[in-house]
């Protein structure tokens, strides 16, 4: 046993309350799993391999050693996210073979003796929940409230790593080993599902921010949010629970048109139900009492819905475009109507910041304070061994987010 892994005083409370026939209130039970800490840890962990294009292999391989500041992590789930979707079916970041999975969460079993905090300050113990975030090995100026507040874009992901040594690079596996240097946060007063979700909420929160730097986004703001998958739905989630209370959203699937409202959204359109742009932002401007968003998010990763978004905003309104995470091709619009004449205000948004990934927990705890029902964005789980079917189901849209979660 390593002595310097021991924490005292949560086996001698462990030990109180099975004498008093008590369980113990830790995040995995919240998450209905058991803790993994005290378990013998196996020799090798299966990983799920994307070896050709939409095909992935169960692959065995040994464990490496843990070092003096590594972390063996035992995986309880890890969401399907579209980067995955896309690496599955066209490989555009040429990473195959590769470890997949980069929403993944789980239980702390083994930890080096540097080890003693996460990213964030909280002490970090064997029998923990945690989430990793990004690797910056090769840019150490960034820490946790950087005040350049860049992106995280160009720094290591796992579940994006080129294959190595250690194999055991990605969420979709049974143990995944976390490197010294990475970022590392304890999500342990977390449910599981909740977990899976901080990964994409993080997008959202760091989207809402962006929003928020136009000085136009406020409590009264009447929000447009176009695109009601996973992301558009976590949108209007972050907005109201911030306390934006006129939201329409934008789709062409009735089913997730109606999950909006559940989210928060207080108008719908289908787009389907309106020809031409004209008629689609007039019902905009209906579900607003016959004005037009002061703010819209872009959500959809369409060209066609970029051009349009903008006739949904009224003069001197904002938008922020986020639903671009690959490239999507061309959008056309006219400068002058679109953004000159409006004094349109624009703000990208891609994937986060360290500060977005600590605000995404007390996101996710205060949207199930206000009853969202968060849990119900994750409609089909998958075990690691069925990781084509999962990826499947994402690419047929049959249901909102996918996971994969361990027996």
């Amino acid at each position: 046993m390593d002595l310097n892994n021991v924490n005292v005083e949560d086996i001698v409370r462990r030990v109180l309350l099975s004498m008093e026939g008590k369980g113990v209130s830790t995040g995995a039970a919240a998450a209905g799993s058991g803790s993994a800490a005290g378990q013998p840890i196996p020799k090798t962990a299966h990983v799920a391999v994307l070896t050709a294009l939409e095909h992935f292999d169960v692959k065995e391989y040994p464990i490496p050693p843990v070092g003096d500041d590594d972390i063996l992590v035992k995986v309880e789930g890890c969401g399907v996210c579209g980067t995955d979707a896309h690496e599955f079916k066209k490989d555009p970041f040429s990473l195959i073979p590769v470890a997949l999975g980069h929403e993944g969460t789980g239980e702390i079993v083994k930890m080096g003796k540097n080890v003693k905090k996460d990213s964030a300050g909280k002490d970090l113990h064997i029998g923990d929940k945690v989430v990793t975030c990004m690797i910056f090995k090769d840019d150490p100026e960034i820490t946790m409230y950087d005040l350049n507040r860049q992106n995280v874009g160009g720094a290591d992901v796992y579940g994006l790593l080129p294959d190595d040594d250690y194999h055991l690079n990605g969420w979709f596996s049974d143990y995944i080993f976390i490197r010294g240097g990475s970022t590392v946060f304890n999500v342990s007063d977390l449910d599981l599902y909740s977990r899976v979700l901080i990964e994409p909420c993080a997008v959202l929160v760091h989207a809402v921010e962006r929003a928020k730097s136009t000085n136009i986004l406020r409590f009264n703001s009447r929000v447009v949010v176009q695109g009601c998958g996973p992301i558009g739905l976590i949108c209007i989630a972050v907005l109201k629970t911030m306390g934006v209370q006129q939201i329409v959203a934008v789709d062409g699937e009735q089913k997730r048109l109606d999950f909006a409202r559940k989210m928060g959204a207080t108008g719908t359109v289908n787009f389907k139900d309106h020809k031409g742009i004209e008629a689609l932002s007039g019902a905009v401007a209906n579900e607003f009492g016959g004005h037009l968003a002061d703010f819209a998010f872009q959500c959809t990763g369409s060209p066609g819905g970029h051009s349009n978004i903008y006739k949904f905003i009224r003069n001197g309104g904002g938008l922020c475009e986020l639903g671009f995470f690959v490239n999507g091709g061309d959008a056309t619009i006219n400068p002058h109507f679109d953004i000159c004449s409006k004094e349109i205000t624009t703000v990208g948004s891609w994937v986060y910041t360290l500060r977005d990934y600590a605000t995404t927990f007390e996101f996710l705890k205060g949207a199930k304070k206000i009853g969202l029902p968060m849990d119900e964005l994750i409609t089909h789980t998958f075990p690691l061994d069925q990781i084509n079917e999962a990826l499947k189901t994402n690419l047929s849209m049959q249901g909102l987010k996918i996971a994969i979660i361990n027996k």
